[in-house]
């Protein structure tokens, strides 16, 4: 079976970076460091991230994180793109106390926003689609997600018009508070910096919180693109909005090319703009009331920020590696695009950033009925295509239903971080599975 329902890069085939586990490596055995197996750097690295754990362990537990405020500040650059060496630790803030770790759950920290006792309920407005665990944690925390349709036509583009639907739609249902925004896109693979001063205009102006999920900000596909962040959006915006217009920015080891999967070192970033001083401070006890993320997933983290250099003897290979996977994302980006609209039956808008290819299933009514007489109770059409495709094609992805979607359209997910190789088996299987399928029930 070629499992592509999870966006992890190793279980899929995709190395580890060196440096990094080399680092990771020798903070867990020390001796290491005395090895010459190790590059002068990465024994210095590791002394400096040992140097940080009480003990030299990195078994000891530390709440606030292992990253000093000195080090953060030394991180910071006046460009919050970072100019020529575009890097994680160029999205910090110059004000560091704005800054915070945050493990597997961030979504957990946004209940300081959200009032469980509310009347009427407090509101998210979120992307469909979007990955169905936010939703999940959105309810959990007793609020309602107030959904708005990216639209599929042009691309999976976010339109200024239908945010204003859908706060029109939560009137008498509940009081939205917050605008979560997925940059670049997950699972449609957007990306696009052509409409974020119009999302900030309208945060500021219905005075919404914006919550921006940045994790993919590393993958980035399309014709003459570049990450820009919200909060590089924000910055050149100016007044009145550069001041006023509050932002939560994530960001996760896991997702970066690092690749540290979410379930293995589980470690990630928020930073906040813009909150009030008097704010601040719960939420710095809300953050600290908690244990933190494990060491080794707060030294990959750090290690994601704070890479080799230019003159480093670990920079030539961590750059390389970089660019390797870089190439076979690009490839795959293309080749899915290419195999999947040539197949009758299937659309897939270009993929211009994040992990994940969502095409369009155009199921005929004959495979649409038999999914809804299916076993002893009925299917989501998407449901019973992928269930097929697991089943006499090897291929394990997931339907368009537990994303959102529009009603009468279905859709699979499927992560395109996977060797070349693995991705040209992955399109063989799916295209023969599907011109039978299709013939089947055509």
């Amino acid at each position: 079976v070629i499992d592509v329902f999870q966006g992890d890069l190793h279980k899929a085939g995709m190395k580890p970076l060196t440096f990094v586990r080399q680092v990771l490596a020798a903070c867990v055995y020390p001796p290491l460091i005395n090895s010459s197996n190790l590059p002068l750097d990465a024994r210095q690295r590791t002394q400096e991230e040992l140097g940080r754990c009480v003990g030299g362990s990195v078994g000891e537990g530390n709440v606030c994180g292992l990253m000093t405020w000195k080090k953060m500040k030394m991180l910071v650059v006046q460009d919050p793109q970072g100019g020529a060496e575009k890097t994680h630790r160029t999205q910090l803030s110059l004000l560091c106390d704005n800054y915070y770790f945050c493990g597997f759950g961030p979504w957990l920290r946004t209940q300081a926003l959200l009032n469980r006792e509310a009347s009427p309920r407090t509101g998210v407005l979120i992307p469909v689609p979007c990955h169905n665990k936010t939703v999940l944690s959105i309810m959990q925390l007793g609020a309602v997600a107030v959904p708005y349709y990216l639209s599929e036509e042009q691309g999976w583009a976010l339109q200024v018009e239908e945010l204003q639907r859908a706060l029109e739609s939560a009137k008498g249902v509940c009081n939205p508070v917050a605008l979560y925004i997925i940059n670049p896109g997950n699972p449609a693979g957007i990306y696009s910096s052509q409409c974020g001063d119009q999302v900030i205009r309208f945060a500021w102006e219905k005075r919404l919180f914006l919550l921006v999920d940045e994790v993919y900000q590393d993958c980035v596909y399309g014709e003459n693109c570049e990450f820009v962040s919200y909060k590089r959006t924000l910055s050149e915006m100016g007044p009145p909005f550069s001041g006023t217009v509050e932002l939560a920015s994530f960001h996760s080891v896991s997702k970066s090319f690092s690749g540290e999967y979410v379930c293995g070192l589980r470690a990630g970033y928020v930073e906040l703009v813009n909150l009030d001083p008097a704010v601040m401070k719960y939420i710095h006890t809300l953050f600290s009331k908690d244990s933190c993320e494990t060491v080794l997933g707060q030294i990959a983290l750090d290690l994601m920020m704070d890479p080799p250099k230019p003159g480093d003897p670990s920079y030539l290979l961590y750059k390389q590696e970089i660019e390797q996977i870089r190439t076979v994302l690009v490839h795959n980006v293309k080749r899915v695009h290419e195999v999947v609209n040539s197949l009758p039956g299937f659309s897939c808008s270009p993929i211009e950033g994040g992990l994940f290819a969502f095409p369009r299933l155009h199921l005929t009514p004959k495979a649409i009925q038999k999914a809804k007489v299916t076993a002893e109770m009925q299917e989501d059409p998407d449901t019973f295509y992928c269930t097929r495709l697991l089943e006499e094609g090897g291929v394990f992805t997931g339907p368009g239903w537990e994303y959102g979607q529009k009603e009468g359209t279905y859709h699979i997910r499927f992560c395109i971080a996977v060797p070349q190789d693995v991705m040209e088996e992955l399109l063989r299987r799916l295209s023969s599975f599907h011109m039978t399928f299709m013939k089947d029930f055509s």
